[in-house]
């Protein structure tokens, strides 16, 4: 094995498509619609938690996979 640096790779993706930044908001979303799930007031944010915790944990799959 060669004493050789590991370059990375400049990646072509936008800076707004990077992993960082939407998977903080796919664990905010799933943190809201669990939020939304065990509050006693209001009736439509109980209705609406499931899909917003559901959307977050897709968004989590898909943006895991993309670069850093």
């Amino acid at each position: 094995m060669s004493n050789q640096s590991i370059v990375k790779r400049k990646s072509n993706w936008p800076v707004f498509l990077r992993r960082g930044l939407l998977e903080n908001i796919a664990i905010a979303l799933i943190g809201l619609g669990f939020l939304m799930l065990f509050q006693p007031f209001a009736l439509v944010l109980y209705t609406y938690s499931f899909i917003t915790m559901l959307v977050g944990t897709v968004m989590f799959i898909i943006v895991s996979k993309f670069p850093e």
